[in-house]
């Protein structure tokens, strides 16, 4: 008997070890699911180009031509267990390109902001300091032709499951 309990002594206790430890873990994810769980957003996209009433994806593609119009396409799917709280979305515009006004789009309420120092700063507007002839300095809209990224966040939260999409345009140059 004594060399039983020798030979099994630590093995139970060990495994009782591990028992409550692999038994807090799953708890403790329970819980967290209970409470909103976590998010997991993937974010995908996608460019096309319209050619001979065609449209046929970047992937396809060799070159683009000066004048056409790429077609941007982001779409943002949260496979996670929780809500993705302040979500937001950033299309680059690539560099050739300029960012074709008015063409930025999302469902579900965005608001669209732009950027024009590479995604340091956003803003609805864009403004540059423009010197006048008198030699002051005057604030001005920015030219959509410096728009370096745009910007679309939710007022809602990315649903557990949920999707959003959003679309831009930039014309080649």
């Amino acid at each position: 008997m004594n060399r039983l309990k020798k030979r099994w002594g630590a093995g139970p206790l060990v495994a009782l070890c591990l028992v409550a430890a692999f038994g807090a873990a799953a708890f403790a994810q329970r819980q967290m699911g209970a409470r909103g769980g976590r998010p997991e957003v993937k974010v995908e996209l996608s460019g096309s180009v319209e050619r001979a009433g065609e449209r046929l994806s970047l992937e396809r593609v060799e070159n683009v031509k000066p004048g056409e119009v790429l077609d941007w396409q982001i779409l943002s799917s949260n496979d996670g267990t929780g809500a993705a709280r302040d979500y937001k979305a950033v299309g680059h515009i690539p560099a050739g390109t300029a960012f074709v006004q008015g063409s930025a789009s999302a469902e579900g309420g965005s608001t669209v902001t732009y950027s024009i120092d590479g995604g340091k700063t956003f803003s609805t507007q864009p403004v540059v300091e423009e010197k006048q002839q008198d030699g002051s300095v005057k604030t001005v809209p920015a030219p959509v032709s410096m728009y370096t990224e745009v910007r679309y966040e939710w007022s809602d939260a990315l649903a557990a499951g949920g999707k959003l999409s959003a679309s831009y345009k930039a014309r080649v140059k």
